[in-house]
């Protein structure tokens, strides 16, 4: 079993309620609430800039060139390609990119984004790189598994444009070569006796990325 099955393994109960929670559910079907996507819209878009923030922390932890490389490349795809897509995407739910901007930041955004660095100044590349798992390649396993659903890639969908993007060839190309990556530094830096402190790190993100599915969740229940 490679590093980051053995991370989803000993954190299954957090893995399943983030990788399964309703929130995904619901845009499989189509079922979820239009209010609930907006504001998971806005709150991933504040959420992109924390997340380049924390590349560029990876640089910074980087013990050598080819890490260093590998760190800056993210932080390059976020900020020049991703967002660009997002602030696309959200142009279509009506929301402008000064909508993006001004927006507050909810806490569970903050409660993930802070954790994700806090694992990374304290830690070394590898702590930082498994608390940024269980998004980047997260997504990938929710989208693609989203995508079989028999209403995912229905005309009548709405959201058939989030999975299609993340089930896609480009991003799950990413997901495989942060895998790679990751299972890399830890057959480097993976002793047996920080085994504990990684599941804890990945099982703690995991738990807020679910929480983040329901922050939106609650605002389409209302």
């Amino acid at each position: 079993m490679g590093f980051f099955e053995r991370l989803k393994s000993a954190a299954s109960a957090e893995w399943r309620a983030y990788s399964e929670h309703p929130f995904t559910e619901a845009m499989a079907d189509g079922s979820l609430p239009e209010a609930a996507f907006r504001h998971y819209l806005v709150q991933d878009y504040l959420f992109l800039i924390e997340f380049a923030r924390a590349y560029a922390l990876a640089v910074y932890k980087s013990p050598n060139l080819a890490d260093m490389r590998e760190a800056a490349s993210g932080v390059s795809a976020i900020l020049d390609v991703e967002m660009n897509l997002h602030i696309k995407l959200c142009a279509g739910w009506g929301l402008s990119a000064a909508d993006l901007e001004h927006a507050p930041p909810a806490v569970e955004m903050l409660a993930y984004t802070r954790y994700v660095l806090d694992a990374g100044m304290r830690g070394d590349l590898l702590a930082l790189k498994v608390a940024l798992a269980p998004c980047v390649i997260g997504y990938a396993e929710i989208a693609a598994r989203l995508a079989t659903r028999p209403n995912a890639s229905a005309v009548t969908n709405p959201y058939s444009v989030w999975i299609a993007e993340y089930a896609g060839a480009p991003y799950q190309d990413v997901a495989e070569k942060t895998r790679t990556h990751l299972e890399g530094l830890a057959d480097r830096y993976a002793t047996p006796a920080r085994e504990a402190e990684l599941i804890a790190i990945f099982g703690e993100a995991t738990r807020l990325e679910a929480d983040f599915w329901e922050m939106g969740w609650r605002v389409g229940r209302r």
